[in-house]
């Protein structure tokens, strides 16, 4: 679900990131918002023609009470009166002789059915109406002004308010609930399998050996699955084919490569044969570059590793060739990452060499953050001019346009590096470094 453009910044905020929120989001507004419609509906037009008939019911016994109070004046004649309103019309009456009302405007109840009522005892009785009611009340005390005092009826609040509206909004809130828990249930589900396909999809990416995803969900999502599988089938199977003929070709050339270098050896040692020799030696480091750069997509499984061991193991090898590296101090708890170490350590190997041909001091250096981890390379040589810092990771381009491959190389180990941290899921920066050379930083997520 994209936002329409031009919306604004504070609600696109507030819209989830995530496939489930935003389902959710698409099941809950229209479901708040036909509950908040019903609610307003119900309570504008059916509580109020509910709660006006229950006190025109209420109006209409007191108006009785009123009559006959006027038709028997006697007090005898009152006493049955006020006993038949009680039990038959549960109205608790008392007639209060020579009592009158304050002369005040009619005061609001504070509550709208009991402001209802008031209003109906009005219009039927035509009479000042005084009436003291509480939301926390049991009962409604109503007071009628009649010629020779004031009426007093207790009436039961049950009398004007009804449990449907209650029951009716429970049962709309709950069936609400059930149902959304319902889509809670059916959506995570449907969540749940993108998200195993992307998790495989990434690991897979990663170089790790995860066993073919299990097709479930929507139709649509297991024919996603299903089509990756067989996606990652093809690729693995070309990626064999690729690296099993390259190295075929390997093979096959070194076969005459190392017959040659049998009757050179014993031709014997001449300027002939050296320049020969030397020839032969360079196609055997092409040979050896061409079958790197098609191993850097291999199927190495990927494992747990400690980097701070690794950049220190690689340290060490280069020192032992005569490379003057600086080590930056590494942290004290092992930094693990699942990686292919050959991979990895071809990526920082080429990066090292590269290093160490062009510059005279190299530093190697590993910076941790919470979600990625950077092995950093420097030196102190010349560095790479902006406009070309792209070029230099295409296959087989060289900064030294001589080809050269004894001051410059093949013109494929930045290549190499490059697949193997995509392989890992990162990148490699080319910066300038306070050395006054290169910076290459392999940038791989945790």
């Amino acid at each position: 679900m994209r936002l329409v453009t031009g919306t604004p910044r504070a609600l696109r905020s507030l819209v989830p990131r995530g496939l489930l929120g935003r389902f959710l989001l698409i099941l809950a507004v229209p479901l708040v918002v036909l509950q908040a419609v019903t609610a307003q509906v119900f309570f504008d037009r059916h509580w109020d023609t509910v709660l006006r008939r229950l006190a025109l019911g209420i109006a209409g016994d007191v108006a009785v009470i009123v009559e006959l109070l006027a038709r028997f004046p006697d007090e005898g004649q009152q006493g049955w009166i006020l006993d038949l309103a009680r039990s038959r019309m549960h109205l608790d009456s008392v007639f209060a002789p020579g009592e009158i009302l304050p002369n005040l405007p009619p005061p609001s109840a504070g509550e709208q059915a009991a402001d209802v009522l008031a209003a109906s005892l009005r219009e039927s009785l035509q009479r000042p109406v005084l009436i003291e009611a509480s939301f926390f009340s049991g009962d409604i005390v109503i007071a009628v002004q009649l010629s020779d005092g004031v009426l007093h009826v207790v009436a039961p609040r049950k009398r004007l308010f009804t449990s449907t509206t209650y029951i009716f909004l429970l049962w709309m809130v709950g069936t609400s609930l059930i149902l959304l828990g319902i889509a809670i249930l059916f959506t995570s589900n449907q969540v749940r399998s993108i998200r195993r396909l992307a998790a495989s999809a990434e690991g897979f990416g990663k170089g790790r050996d995860l066993p073919p995803i299990k097709p479930e969900g929507a139709r649509e999502v297991r024919q996603a699955g299903i089509a990756f599988n067989q996606m990652r089938a093809r690729i693995r199977r070309q990626i064999d084919q690729r690296t099993e003929m390259l190295a075929g070709v390997s093979h096959d050339l070194r076969t005459p490569l190392t017959r040659m270098r049998l009757q050179l050896a014993m031709m014997g040692d001449n300027a002939e044969t050296s320049d020969l020799k030397d020839d032969i030696a360079e196609m055997e480091r092409m040979l050896d570059g061409y079958l790197d750069f098609a191993r850097g997509e291999g199927t190495e499984t990927a494992v747990e590793t400690d980097l701070s061991d690794l950049v220190d193991r690689m340290a060490g090898r280069f020192r032992r060739h005569g490379v003057n590296i600086e080590l930056v101090a590494l942290p004290d708890t092992p930094v693990l990452l699942t990686a292919r170490v050959q991979g990895l350590e071809r990526a920082l190997g080429n990066l090292l060499s590269n290093a160490a041909r062009y510059g005279t001091r190299v530093r190697l250096g590993l910076e941790v953050g919470e979600e990625w981890i950077n092995l950093v390379v420097e030196d102190d040589g010349p560095s790479i001019p902006l406009s070309v810092r792209e070029d230099v990771f295409k296959p087989f381009w060289r900064g030294d346009p001589s080809r050269n491959t004894q001051t410059g190389g093949v013109g494929l180990g930045l290549s190499i590096a490059r697949e193997m941290a995509h392989a890992h899921g990162g990148e490699v920066l080319l910066d300038d470094s306070t050395l006054g050379g290169l910076r290459a930083v392999i940038h791989l997520p945790r």
